[in-house]
C-alpha cells in the first residue's frame, strides 16, 4: 500500500543529480525549462508530481476546517487564531505555504505534459498525461476554492513571463479543471492490483469531476458519474468505519496521499498537529459546537473521530510512528463514502428536499454502515439538505470538506455567521475567501489584485 512512496525514493536515488525534480520550490523560485528524453525519466517527472503532492495537507486543515464550525486550535494565538476568528491576513504563513505548495504540484504537472513525446510506450505515454492533468486539475481547485480568481497555468512559464501572474476568473478556471479531468477519466487505468496505490485512476477523475460539477451547479453530470461509481466494482465500504482509517489502501479509497512511519522525507506531522500537539502547539481541536450536536447514538463514529485519551482532539490520525512528528498516516483525498454523499447533493439538485428513493439510498448507506437509524423507503422518507449537511459533517469530519460543503450548499454565510457570533467573532461574506498571500502580490508586481476586504 506504500508502493508510489517506495518508488519514489528509488527514484530520487537516481535522479538525485536532477534537483528540479526533487526539491518543492514555490514557483516564483522555478527557472528554466528542463527537458526528458526517455520514457523513464519522463516517469520520475511524473512520479515528483506525487512528491510535492504530500506538502498539501500539511496545513490544509487551518484553511478548511478551522474556518468552519468544526475546529479550533488550543493556544488560540499567533496565525492559527486568524482561521478560528475570521481575521486570516495575507501575511499570514499558511496561506502563502499553501498556495505556493499547489503551484508547486502545478508547475511539475505542466513540465511533464510538456515533455510527453519522451514516452515511446503509448500505453505510458496516456497515463502519464492522466495523472499530470489529474494532478494539476486537483491543485487548481484547492486554488479556487481557497482564493476565488486565481492564475491558470496550463503551460510550463518560468519567472519572467509575467502574462501568467495575474488573475483568471473562477469560471474560466473551473473549465479547464473540468477538460482537465474529463480528459484524464479517459486517459487513466481503473484501480487494478498492478497498479500503484496513491496514484491517480479514472475512478479519482470521475470522483473530482464530480465534485466539481456540484460546485458548477450541473447537478445530472455529477448524478451520472456518481451512480457508476457506486454502481461499479471497484470501491466498497468498509465495514468498520475505523478500519477506513487504519487499513490503509483499503476499497473505500478512491484517492489518498500516502505517507510513510519515521521517514524524515515521507512523512507528514499534520497527525501530531491534531493528536499530540504539547501544552501549546496543538492545531484543529474540536470546537464545542462540533461536540453539541454529535449524536449520542452515533458511538461508533465518536470512538474514531474523538481520541479516547483526549476527546478534544482527533483521533482519526492516531499515529504508531516512533517520532511524533514524523507520522504515517495517509491523507484522504476522496473516498466512497463522500461519493455516496454527494449522490444525495446531487438528485437535491439544489432544492431543501427530496424523497427520491436512490438518493435515501445512498444516505441509507453511509447510516446502516455506523449503526444509525436510516429513512424509510416506503415513500413517506424524506432527506433535507440540512440533514445531509449533517451527515456530512459528522462523516466526514477533519477531513477538509465542512467549509467547502457549506459554501457549495449556499449555507456558509448563515452557519458560520451563528457560529461566529456565539465565539464573539464577526463572520461576512469576504470571508468566504482567503486573501491573495502578500507575497505572491508583490511578485506579480501588482498584477495579483487583493481579495475585497482585505
Amino acid at each position: 500500500m506504500k508502493n508510489l512512496i517506495i518508488i519514489l525514493a528509488i527514484g530520487m536515488t537516481i535522479v538525485s543529480c536532477k534537483k528540479e525534480i526533487l526539491e518543492l520550490e514555490p514557483i516564483s523560485e522555478i527557472s528554466g525549462s528542463k527537458f526528458y528524453n526517455t520514457t523513464e525519466e519522463l516517469e520520475l517527472a511524473t512520479l515528483a508530481i506525487y512528491d510535492a503532492l504530500q506538502n498539501l495537507p500539511l496545513r490544509e486543515f487551518a484553511l478548511t476546517e478551522m474556518r468552519s464550525d468544526n475546529a479550533k486550535s488550543k493556544s488560540r494565538e499567533g496565525d492559527w487564531a486568524q482561521f478560528e476568528n475570521f481575521t486570516v491576513a495575507p501575511t499570514n504563513q499558511a496561506i502563502g505555504t499553501y498556495w505556493s505548495a499547489n503551484y508547486n504540484v502545478i508547475f511539475r504537472a505542466n513540465r511533464v505534459l510538456g515533455n510527453l513525446s519522451a514516452a515511446t510506450d503509448g500505453a505510458l505515454r496516456a497515463q502519464f498525461e492522466g495523472e499530470a492533468k489529474f494532478n494539476r486539475a486537483l491543485a487548481h481547485f484547492n486554488l479556487v476554492r481557497a482564493y476565488g480568481d486565481v492564475p491558470l497555468l496550463n503551460v510550463e512559464i518560468g519567472t519572467d513571463e509575467s502574462d501568467y501572474f495575474d488573475r483568471d476568473p473562477k469560471t474560466t478556471v473551473l473549465a479547464a479543471i473540468t477538460q482537465d479531468l474529463q480528459e484524464a477519466s479517459t486517459l487513466l487505468p481503473a484501480k487494478n492490483s498492478d497498479y500503484d496505490f496513491g496514484r491517480a485512476t479514472s475512478g479519482a477523475a470521475q470522483g473530482l469531476l464530480a465534485k466539481v460539477y456540484l460546485l458548477t451547479k450541473n447537478y445530472s453530470a455529477a448524478e451520472s458519474l456518481l451512480s457508476n461509481i457506486i454502481g461499479g466494482s471497484a470501491y466498497s465500504l468498509k465495514a468498520d468505519y475505523g478500519d477506513v482509517f487504519y487499513s490503509e489502501g483499503n476499497d473505500e479509497i478512491i484517492f489518498a496521499i500516502p505517507y510513510l512511519n519515521d521517514d524524515a522525507n515521507e512523512s507528514q506531522d499534520f497527525s501530531f498537529e491534531m493528536t499530540a500537539g504539547g501544552v501549546r502547539a496543538g492545531l484543529n481541536y474540536l470546537t464545542d459546537d462540533f461536540i453539541a450536536n454529535i449524536d449520542t447514538a452515533d458511538t461508533e463514529r465518536i470512538a474514531i473521530t474523538r481520541n479516547p485519551s483526549n476527546l478534544l482532539e482527533v483521533g482519526k490520525y492516531l499515529t504508531t510512528s516512533s517520532n511524533a512528528r514524523q507520522c504515517g498516516n495517509d491523507w484522504i483525498v476522496l473516498r466512497l463514502a463522500d461519493v455516496y454523499l454527494m449522490h444525495v447533493e446531487a438528485i437535491l439538485a439544489g432544492n431543501p428536499s427530496t424523497q427520491d428513493i436512490a438518493a435515501i439510498g445512498s444516505y441509507n448507506a453511509i447510516r446502516a454502515r455506523v449503526g444509525m437509524s436510516e429513512i424509510a423507503t416506503d415513500g413517506s422518507g424524506e432527506i433535507t439538505l440540512d440533514m445531509l449537511l449533517n451527515e456530512r459533517r459528522y462523516e466526514l469530519a477533519f477531513e477538509n470538506h465542512r467549509f467547502y460543503d457549506l459554501v457549495r450548499t449556499g449555507k456558509a454565510q448563515a452557519v458560520l455567521s451563528s457560529f461566529a457570533t456565539s465565539e464573539g467573532y464577526l463572520f461576512t461574506n469576504n470571508d468566504l475567501l482567503l486573501p491573495i498571500p502578500q507575497a505572491e502580490i508583490n511578485v506579480s508586481n501588482g498584477a495579483l489584485i487583493q481579495n475585497p476586504g482585505y
